[in-house]
C-alpha cells in the first residue's frame, strides 16, 4: 500500500507515525506500507505568506491528484493545513491521538517577558493578531519555512522570537526548544496537534483498515473545530484561535477571533453534543454577531452559521 505524504522533515516524522500505529493495529510488516513523498506547492515558495500565494490547498492538491489517478492508496496531513471544504470524493477515515496543542515561544520565557519594541518572527495570521493583542508594542515581520528553517532564521538575527507548534517540536525530537504556553490563556490554531488520513470515500478496504487506528476522542474534537470554520467562513487571512475539549459525549469549544492588526477580540464558548455541526455553527453565529465590523469582514459566515 502507498502512503502518500509531503517531504518535509515533520510531515516524513507524520508519515512514520501513520505507518508504524496502521502496522502495529494489524500486525503487519512495515514494508507493506511504501512512503511515498512530494514537493508541495506550498514548501516550493517559502519567500511569501501562505495566504498570498493560494492558502491551505498548496499543502494538499498534489497528494489530492495522487489520491484520485491512485498513484497512492492514503495520504497523511497536518489537519491545520488542511481545508475546511474538501472534495466529496475524499474522506478523513482516521485522525491519530492529538499530540500537544500549544504554541512554543522561543526566544523568550514568556509573552510578557519579550522585551519592549521586539520583532515577533511568524507568518499565521492567528500568532500575529493574538501576539500584538497582548504586546501592541511590538512588530512582526513575516517567517515561512519548516521548523529548522525558523529556528535558523531567529539564530541569524531576523527576529528576536519566533512561535512553533509544541507537537511539531515533539515529532521531531526537539523537546528543549522553547517554552510552551497555557492553551487557556494563549488559545491554539484549529485542529493544531493532529494528525489525519484521507482516503478516495470509495474505497471501503481502506477505510476499514484505517477505522482501526482512528482516534475517537480527537476525531470528535477535529470534527467539532472544522465544522466552526467553516460557519465562521474564515481564509488563511482570518485570525482564529480556539481551544476544544471532549468529556464524555459532548465537546466544549471556547474560540477568540481578533483583527488582524490585534487591536480587536472577541471570544465565545459553547458545549455542544459530539458529532452536532449545528452546535458549532450556533457558536459561529454567536461569534460573528458579537464582532465588530473590523472583525467580521475577514470572515464571511457560511449560510450554515446565519440564524
Amino acid at each position: 500500500m502507498r502512503l502518500g505524504t509531503r517531504r518535509s522533515p515533520l510531515a516524513m516524522a507524520q508519515a512514520k507515525e501513520a505507518r508504524a500505529r496502521l502496522c502495529a493495529a494489524h500486525g503487519w510488516s512495515t514494508d507493506l506500507v511504501e512512503l511515498v513523498p512530494v514537493v508541495a506547492s506550498g514548501d516550493k515558495v517559502q519567500d511569501r505568506p501562505l495566504a498570498e500565494i493560494g492558502g491551505k490547498a498548496l499543502w494538499t492538491k498534489e497528494l489530492d491528484a495522487w489520491l484520485h489517478s491512485g498513484e497512492i492508496d492514503f495520504a497523511v496531513h497536518s489537519m491545520k493545513d488542511v481545508e475546511t471544504i474538501r472534495p466529496e470524493t475524499l474522506a478523513i477515515a482516521a485522525i491519530l491521538p492529538r499530540a500537544d496543542v500549544r504554541d512554543v515561544l522561543v526566544g523568550a520565557e514568556s509573552v510578557a517577558a519579550i522585551p519592549p519594541g521586539a520583532r515577533v518572527g511568524t507568518s499565521a495570521p492567528r500568532r500575529a493578531a493574538q501576539m500584538l493583542h497582548a504586546r501592541p508594542d511590538l512588530t512582526v515581520v513575516s517567517f515561512r519555512g519548516n521548523v529548522a528553517t525558523r529556528l535558523a532564521k531567529l539564530q541569524a538575527g531576523e527576529a528576536d522570537v519566533t512561535l512553533l507548534a509544541a507537537a511539531g517540536l515533539q515529532r521531531l525530537g526537539e523537546t528543549g526548544v522553547g517554552h510552551p504556553l497555557p492553551a487557556d490563556a494563549w488559545l491554539p490554531a484549529p485542529a493544531q496537534g493532529a494528525i489525519g488520513i484521507e482516503c478516495l470515500a470509495e474505497r471501503s478496504d481502506v477505510r476499514g483498515w484505517l477505522a482501526a487506528i482512528d482516534d475517537a476522542t480527537s476525531h470528535a474534537a477535529i470534527r467539532a473545530e472544522r465544522a466552526l470554520l467553516l460557519a465562521l467562513g474564515g481564509n488563511c487571512h482570518s485570525p482564529i484561535a480556539l481551544l476544544s475539549g471532549v468529556e464524555g459525549d459532548s465537546v466544549a469549544l471556547r474560540a477568540a477571533l481578533f483583527s488582524p492588526d490585534g487591536s480587536m477580540r472577541v471570544e465565545a464558548s459553547a458545549r455542544f453534543a459530539i458529532g452536532d455541526d449545528r452546535g458549532a455553527a450556533a457558536l459561529a453565529a454567536d461569534l460573528l454577531d458579537k464582532a465588530p465590523e473590523g472583525i467580521r469582514v475577514h470572515f464571511h459566515g457560511h449560510p450554515a452559521a446565519q440564524r
